[in-house]
């Protein structure tokens, strides 16, 4: 038997925590948790080849106000 989520419509997104630089990014929106996985290493290696590093990758099924989220850092 399969049960189907009330939320399946919803799309998925990639949330991407980096340590250096302290950013969240989010990828997407994609159809599905397997398109999303599909394309991690993508985004991961892009990242890395900008120098972020303490890279962590989770799931979301609701909608980012913004893409891309950076610390303020005081001078």
């Amino acid at each position: 038997m399969r049960f189907f989520s009330l939320n399946s419509h919803v799309p998925c997104w990639l949330k991407v925590h980096t340590k250096t630089p302290q950013c969240v990014y989010f990828f997407g929106p994609f159809n599905n948790s397997h398109e999303a996985r599909d394309y991690q290493d993508g985004y991961i290696a892009d990242l890395i080849q900008e120098g972020a590093q303490g890279i962590r990758v989770t799931l979301q099924k609701t909608e980012p106000k913004v893409l891309t989220i950076a610390k303020e850092f005081d001078h």
